[in-house]
């Protein structure tokens, strides 16, 4: 069979690209947006949680037209990007009295996956207020956390999804291509984490990252309809060592050529 057309690794024939063409000419009215949706429900493009592909299907009829293969509709207008203008979070007030104590002495604690609840902005406040990078939107899938001591909020986490390529990351798994492109999404990054700078409580980093390791997936499952198989995370050697995640039973792969999602 001969293919007309290459996009993200799948080929497609001329009668892909003529069914693309003849929805376009049965629906002379409709905004690109519009013909992305109807494209992605006759194609099954749909992501685990239900929600359609939409992005990925205006970008495929994008390159489709940028190749000559068909002709999209004018721009009715240009949305402007959400995260040019994206404000800080605002500063959330909180108790600071020291805490430095034993581990058991704190207990028992909660951990609260926050995302699209009220608390979501208080753990986006502590973040940037008190996180070395600040805060900034997690990428793709995404989840964050608010740990408590009793009412007192001690610690947060967000996760995102993966970076596409990281070779020792990719060896360890010992994916191809394909699968990796097929099971990406089945790895969380931790792309923060902090515990409040008035808290200093031993082992309790290791042992929050145990405890995350333990119930995350069943929230990824409950907003994304998969579950997860691997977490991963970058450590900045310049500034840390990585024991907590090395007590958490972590595993070190090996250095990375750069933190790009590329």
């Amino acid at each position: 069979m001969s293919y007309s057309f290459r996009y993200r690794g799948r080929n497609y024939t001329q009668k892909d690209i003529d069914f693309v063409k003849q929805l376009i000419d049965e629906n002379p009215k409709d905004s690109r947006y519009a013909l992305s949706k109807k494209l992605c429900k006759r194609w099954g493009w749909v992501q685990a949680n239900g929600s359609l592909k939409d992005m990925v299907c205006r970008s495929f009829m994008l390159e489709l037209e940028r190749a000559g293969h068909i002709k999209l509709p004018a721009k009715r207008y240009t949305p402007k990007n959400p995260l040019a203008n994206r404000k800080k979070p605002p500063k959330c007030e909180v108790d600071q009295t020291l805490i430095h104590t034993k581990l058991t002495n704190i207990k028992p604690l909660s951990i609260y996956q926050v995302r699209r609840s009220q608390k979501e902005i208080l753990c986006n406040s502590l973040i940037e207020q008190y996180h070395y990078l600040g805060y900034t939107q997690p990428v793709g899938e995404h989840l964050k956390y608010l740990v408590y001591s009793k009412e007192r909020p001690i610690a947060c986490f967000t996760w995102s999804s993966a970076p596409r390529h990281i070779r020792c990351r990719d060896k360890f798994i010992g994916w191809n291509v394909k699968e990796r492109k097929s099971n990406i999404n089945l790895i969380a990054y931790n792309s923060r984490f902090l515990i409040l700078p008035w808290v200093n409580v031993k082992f309790l980093a290791s042992h929050l990252l145990s405890q995350m390791a333990n119930i995350i997936s069943y929230d990824w499952y409950s907003l994304y309809n998969h579950r997860l198989f691997f977490l991963e995370t970058f450590v900045d050697k310049e500034r840390f060592s990585g024991t907590c995640y090395k007590a958490a039973n972590w595993i070190y792969l090996g250095d990375t050529t750069g933190r790009g999602k590329n």
